[in-house]
């Protein structure tokens, strides 16, 4: 059953007419989608736009830093939106709050989106965004060795890749943050069945984006992280899932697997959530304890 906070928050959008475009299309999804949710400021310190290095050329970023002159933690923010929608406005409030009660820097990454730039451009520049904090750590006033990996539904699965591609090396990062990450193309699952319309994400939804990334190749370990042969010395992971979710039985069956390859791992399972619902923090109670959960491992993980 949907927490009944997030489902009166449903039967609003529907009462207010809100509709996904039919046919799916990229543009008709951003125009619906890429508008912030209405919430109540929440006040950083140092907020500024940057513009850091991507696998073809700068992208941009925003950093959020609760204490300038100090030297502090970075979480590596990538954005949802299955690969195709989401900007940095769009989880402005996601990554304010995680820089309010982690007490780290947020690095939120503007990373290129599918289907004009498919697989592997999103994750690799995020990779790239990664590799050059050391260079750019004075400048942001960051520790870069000591760092971890956010994301939330498909900026999860990038979390989750990077994590994978920089598993047990010396800069690799001290933790992964996932929210309600994509992590396979397996619509078969008992989650997908139970949830076909989903609460705010369909089925079919996740087709299209899965076919916007990697369009008819069968995904490999980097845009499907389960697939991976081994998953040892991958960064510590906390997982956050809703119930009413596609997507809650491959978060599960993940955070088995890092859990067989002695990867520590914590799991949190909310019955009551749908999928994105940790961006209502500032509505549902369900949420804001989601988010508490994951700057709360963003604390210890970091220091």
């Amino acid at each position: 059953m949907i927490d009944p906070v997030l489902q009166q928050m449903i039967d609003a959008m529907a009462a207010s007419g809100f509709t996904l475009p039919d046919p799916l299309t990229p543009e008709g999804l951003r125009a619906a989608m890429n508008n912030p949710f209405p919430q109540p400021p929440i006040a950083v310190a140092e907020v500024r736009d940057v513009v850091v290095a991507g696998a073809a050329g700068p992208i941009a970023a925003r950093l959020y830093h609760p204490a300038p002159g100090n030297s502090v933690p970075v979480a590596v923010l990538m954005h949802g939106g299955g690969w195709v929608i989401g900007t940095l406005d769009t989880h402005d409030g996601l990554a304010r709050v995680i820089a309010r009660d982690a007490g780290c820097a947020v690095l939120s990454l503007d990373y290129r989106l599918a289907p004009e730039h498919p697989f592997p451009a999103p994750l690799d520049d995020c990779l790239a965004a990664i590799a050059e904090l050391p260079a750019r750590a004075a400048e942001f006033g960051v520790r870069a060795d000591r760092y971890a990996l956010v994301g939330d539904s498909a900026g999860a699965n990038l979390a989750a890749a990077a994590a994978l591609v920089l598993k047990g090396r010396a800069d690799g990062p001290a933790a992964q943050i996932l929210f309600y990450p994509v992590i396979d193309n397996d619509y078969g699952t008992a989650s997908y069945r139970a949830n076909e319309a989903g609460g705010l994400l369909t089925n079919d939804m996740m087709r299209f984006f899965w076919n916007a990334y990697v369009g008819d190749a069968e995904p490999t370990e980097r845009a499907a992280p389960i697939r991976a042969a081994r998953l040892e010395s991958v960064a510590p992971a906390t997982i956050i899932l809703a119930g009413s979710d596609p997507l809650h039985d491959e978060g599960f069956a993940y955070a088995v697997r890092l859990r067989e390859a002695g990867v520590p791992t914590d799991l949190h399972d909310f019955s009551g959530g749908i999928h994105g619902f940790a961006s209502f923090f500032a509505i549902a109670p369900i949420a804001a304890e989601a988010v508490a959960i994951a700057t709360g491992a963003l604390r210890r993980a970091l220091g």
